[in-house]
């Protein structure tokens, strides 16, 4: 199958560092992934908080193969993988996924940051990665939707180091630059959109201040020939078995197989690991 996108939207994503694609999963697809991030018991399980410079938390939970899941399958599904292997030039393989909960009136905020500032250090070479978030409630301003800098991922790899809070993020000073020259975009989406975004994009999210819920789900794609230098918690190299798109409803509300919980990440041990990369003290890692 080929990419889902047109030859517009892949230039925008050359040229701007992200292309949005709207109603990518339909209203029945995007149904089955919401109630499957609220009920499956191996996600709940699995729940940390992140904080950010006020304390106000995002809940999230990470998990490194797909599997059967409905969510796994949406993983591997071909409309999915066949776009990112346009947008990595080749094969690609799942690096890892997670849901970002914002609960209303508390949801925390995420600082400007790169992927590949997290990715590079786990020992994979080239920026050849991508990642796709899915809206799974109306992301707005006002809940704290995905902000990015267009272009931004034109500019390289930046520096990363320890913010306040439990983050880290992106060279302030570096950012600071940026922002007087680029564009910062609001990402308003509806549920069942996705937008896709180079792992040099540089982005970030407001806290969530309103009556409403922001839960995204983040599938993040490395190139095959990219596999990891590294021994790292995101798996190396490991083959993706694509499945038809149809196969996201006929799985209906399927949950993650408790026999394969392992795959799940143990609590917040990238930015625990990160921090130590980078030679700065553990603080408030969970």
């Amino acid at each position: 199958m080929p990419s889902i996108l047109d030859t517009e939207q892949r230039a925008a994503y050359d040229r701007d560092g992200y292309v949005m694609v709207r109603g990518f999963y339909d209203p029945v697809e995007t149904q089955l992934l919401r109630e499957a991030m609220e009920t499956d018991p191996t996600v709940r399980s699995h729940v940390y908080d992140r904080a950010d410079a006020q304390g106000a938390v995002t809940r999230m939970v990470s998990w490194n193969h797909p599997g059967d899941s409905v969510y796994g399958l949406a993983a591997r599904c071909h409309k999915m993988v066949d776009t990112m292997e346009d947008l990595l030039g080749g094969e690609v393989y799942h690096y890892h996924s997670k849901l970002t909960a914002k609960e209303p009136y508390e949801g925390g905020a995420w600082e400007w940051h790169q992927d590949y500032g997290y990715w590079y250090h786990n020992g994979c070479l080239f920026p050849l990665m991508a990642s796709a978030m899915t809206a799974l409630d109306r992301c707005t301003a006002d809940n704290g939707c995905l902000q990015v800098l267009r272009g931004s991922h034109l500019m390289g790899r930046i520096e990363h180091g320890l913010l306040e809070g439990e983050q880290v993020g992106a060279d302030l000073k570096r950012v600071d630059m940026a922002l007087q020259r680029l564009e910062r975009v609001h990402c308003v989406m509806e549920p069942g959109d996705v937008v896709f975004f180079h792992c040099n994009t540089l982005h970030r999210s407001d806290q969530n201040r309103s009556p409403n819920r922001r839960w995204t789900v983040i599938n993040c794609y490395n190139a095959a020939r990219n596999d990891p230098t590294l021994v790292h918690h995101h798996p190396p190299y490991t083959p993706l078995a694509k499945v038809p798109d149809a196969a996201i409803r006929e799985a209906g509300l399927k949950f993650y197989d408790p026999q394969a919980a392992s795959a799940f990440l143990a609590r917040a041990s990238a930015p625990a690991e990160l921090q130590v990369k980078l030679g700065r003290p553990v603080v408030g890692a969970r």
